[in-house]
């Protein structure tokens, strides 16, 4: 089955069940937590933390990536085009190449500030397990942030699933490439770059987003003819 013919037998768009969505969220946080400062660890919940994703918006959006492997590639061919590091190409295509953008796809919402998924239930199974602690910032009235902070156990745990199950690696290696693909962006600046394309823009508030594979492939054809151009150059030129 190619890949047109397996998205299209995709009748129904694929969901996840609370406790995929907790073993994905506490691989993602456990590579995408960043230090703890010491005026949080004066929380004592939070003083043998090892480390904090902070804000729910960048977590969402970490995740959109982790969730959409499609947009994922399309966004290392942006950063390729602006770079021209083969590796990214690399990555890339062997994303679009296989059948990651159909079966590894779990689409998301498209809420008033862009992908959105509930994951309040996942995180408690998290924090209940006593793997993750969350803290709300603001008043009383207005939460204006909610961080989420990793503790020892939830390290722990999540290495223990990679050695136990190592399908799970999969969402290791993801993950990283994902928080890579972020650096130095905060949740705002992620949600501005995801709705620069057009399918997550428009898509009408309230529905699934969809997917841009198709639009994908056809721009990795076009930059892989393109670099396969100039490299047979090159070699006519060192002749």
């Amino acid at each position: 089955m190619d890949h047109e013919e397996l998205a299209q037998g995709e009748r129904e768009d694929p969901v996840t069940t609370r406790e995929q969505d907790a073993v994905r969220l506490l691989l993602l946080i456990d590579n995408a937590c960043e230090d703890i400062s010491t005026a949080e660890r004066a929380d004592p919940a939070l003083i043998e933390g090892v480390g904090v994703v902070r804000t729910q918006v960048r977590l969402q959006k970490l995740d959109f990536w982790l969730r959409n492997p499609d947009y994922l590639a399309n966004e290392l061919l942006n950063e390729y085009e602006q770079s021209n590091e083969k590796p990214l190409l690399n990555l890339a295509s062997s994303i679009l190449d296989s059948e990651e953008p159909e079966v590894r796809r779990y689409p998301m919402l498209r809420h008033h500030f862009g992908a959105y998924e509930w994951l309040d239930d996942a995180l408690a199974v998290l924090r209940s397990a006593g793997l993750l602690v969350r803290r709300r910032r603001g008043t009383v009235n207005r939460v204006r942030q909610h961080n989420y902070y990793l503790l020892p156990a939830g390290r722990r745990v999540a290495r223990e699933i990679i050695e136990e199950a190592p399908a799970f690696t999969y969402y290791v290696n993801r993950a990283r490439l994902v928080v890579a693909l972020a650096d130095g962006l905060g949740g705002s600046e992620l949600k501005r770059r995801q709705y620069l394309q057009a399918e997550y823009a428009e898509t009408p508030r309230g529905d699934r987003i969809g997917s841009v594979a198709s639009r994908a492939r056809d721009r990795l054809d076009h930059l892989r003819a393109a670099l396969a151009t100039k490299e047979e150059g090159r070699e006519e030129y060192a002749r």
